[in-house]
């Protein structure tokens, strides 16, 4: 369905008699994505699925947990394309003549239809990723995935920020790509199978040390390659530069989507990984099997390898994110190196693989979501706001700015005084970084305590204390953000003979109106943060099934 959706809107688009406005194209895809979130719910039959579906041949299984995801990431990324700000901004120029590169600054229109396309091709391939159970489907999956972030990151071609953010984030997601299809070859070359299932089932019985030698190599260079590419330490130096250099609605997409696809992957490999080496303890105390036990030293090995491998990038995360965040004076970057952070949590979680820790995992995946898409949003927001007032309007005529960044904001101290200008947007974002911090009562503090308690009740002190003190340093550059919030901007700077030219020769009439569907996005995804603690029982319920049903299977 999303495939021939994508087919017809690239056939619109390439017909000139048909005329769309770039608004409704994200509209109509946005509704698209909502009616295949729809029918993937239509599908959801517990009792039927079972333990999974293969379809086309085994290339895909269908699951309880795939079908699940595949709704988050669908209604994810409906919000993130209908939480596009349509602002209508009056101008009305009578005696000053602007250059055209000026006109096209107060206008994004034209990169709308692409931006509608791309996001529903990388979706495709989010949702395809999840469900793969063949080597050659999850690495054709993943690809679909990165072509569609790679050209966001780089859609605003008349940027040279987005232009060099785009090429940093495609060369080093190619070498990604390449060590990730490196380790399916030497997979496939050692054991001759594609599908999962079927190299899993093998590796249970198998009594070769080198056929276990390779698939543990293989599998280490694929979980790299995939580390790589959700920006955990120490593979995280391209993160901060291609988030900040984008376009606050591409850096949105690029924190969220690909990065929830990614980590379901680790945690189906992960614990498919976890249930041999589970398998191979039960059949190590049966005296009969000497065979098995020398091979069950050998595997243990290798599955030892994966875990701390998970471990160890958990814990540089959580350093590096934290310690290189306290310098950060560009909003963006500091959420990267804050999302950096949460992604030590999630790898923590996700190495411990036990039946809290998956619970702990999936509703930190949902709350990460949350959090981050409404923080991003009202930084959207808070960028037309600030950079449409009528002094920075007349700053873009005087000194010709990006095309498609010249509504965002990079510096923290562009926030300074917002309060006393956006007092219900401001309140907002503050809520979402006590989130962030982990303040309790809010959904951030549920999140990171399930993270802790699973840590804890499985042994992993230390890793635990250093989550700890790693989330009460992070609060501090939270706070920065809202102490600059909350602070009165004192109007020391006066305009100068040019801006007072311009404002003589210029008859200036600016309505900033934000579209009712942009506050009740924000405002649901911010009651959902603050009033979590009043009703939790539908999402822990939920993600407690999901993850006995997980752990049983």
């Amino acid at each position: 369905m999303m495939f021939i959706s994508i087919m017809i809107l690239i056939v619109a688009i390439a017909l000139p008699s048909i005329n769309i406005s770039p608004n409704l194209y994200l509209r109509i895809s946005s509704l698209l994505l909502l009616y295949t979130g729809a029918l993937t719910l239509n599908a959801f039959y517990i009792q039927s699925i079972g333990s999974g579906i293969g379809i086309y041949s085994g290339l895909f299984q269908i699951t309880l947990f795939t079908q699940l995801f595949d709704i988050v990431i669908i209604l994810t990324g409906s919000v993130i394309l209908i939480a596009w700000p349509l602002i209508n901004h009056k101008f009305i120029d009578n005696n000053l003549n602007l250059n055209e590169e000026s006109h096209k600054i107060l206008s994004i229109n034209n990169y709308r239809i692409k931006y509608s396309i791309i996001v529903l091709i990388s979706t495709l391939g989010s949702l395809l990723l999840i469900s793969s159970s063949n080597l050659i489907t999850l690495y054709l999956s993943l690809e679909l995935q990165s072509f569609g972030v790679y050209i966001l990151a780089s859609l605003y071609r008349h940027s040279e920020l987005a232009i060099s953010a785009g090429l940093k984030y495609f060369l080093l997601g190619s070498l990604a790509s390449c060590i990730i299809l490196l380790g399916c070859g030497l997979i496939y070359s050692f054991t001759g199978l594609t599908n999962l299932d079927s190299i899993y089932s093998m590796i249970s019985v198998i009594d070769n040390n080198n056929i276990l030698l390779g698939f543990s190599l293989g599998l280490i260079l694929i979980f790299i390659g995939l580390l790589f590419k959700i920006a955990s330490a120490p593979l995280h130096n391209w993160a901060p530069d291609v988030y900040a250099d984008s376009a606050t609605i591409i850096t949105t997409w690029l924190t969220i989507m690909p990065k929830i696809s990614i980590f379901l992957v680790l945690f189906e490999i992960q614990t498919h990984i976890n249930l041999i080496e589970n398998i191979n303890i039960i059949l190590e105390l049966n005296p009969l099997n000497n065979i098995i036990n020398n091979n069950t030293l050998s595997f243990n090995n290798s599955y030892l390898w994966s875990k701390n491998l998970l471990l160890i990038s958990s814990l540089l995360s959580l350093l590096i994110g934290t310690i290189l965040g306290l310098a950060q004076t560009k909003i963006k970057r500091l959420l990267a190196y804050s999302t950096i952070s949460h992604v030590g949590f999630i790898l923590l979680a996700l190495a411990i693989n036990s039946e809290q820790s998956i619970e702990a995992l999936i509703f930190y995946i949902i709350q990460y979501t949350i959090t981050n898409l409404n923080t991003f949003l009202i930084i959207i927001l808070f960028g037309y706001i600030i950079k449409n007032s009528f002094r920075d309007l007349v700053q873009s005529i005087m000194v010709e700015d990006e095309i498609g960044t010249e509504n965002d904001i990079n510096l923290i101290s562009e926030l300074k005084g917002q309060f006393f200008l956006n007092p219900v947007l401001s309140i907002t974002l503050t809520i979402c970084l006590f989130s962030m911090a982990g303040i309790p009562p809010l959904i951030g503090f549920f999140s990171k305590q399930f993270v802790l308690y699973s840590a804890i009740k499985n042994g992993y002190y230390f890793m635990s204390i250093i989550a700890i003190i790693v989330s009460i340093i992070s609060a501090s550059y939270y706070l920065k953000i809202i102490k600059i919030l909350f602070t009165v901007e004192e109007n020391t700077s006066e305009y100068s003979d040019k801006e007072l030219k311009i404002m003589n020769n210029l008859n200036y009439n600016s309505e900033i109106e934000i579209s009712s569907t942009n506050s009740f996005i924000i405002s649901t995804l911010t009651l959902s943060i603050l009033l979590f603690v009043l009703k939790p029982s539908i999402l822990l319920n939920s993600t407690t099934i999901l993850s006995l049903s997980l752990f049983n299977f």
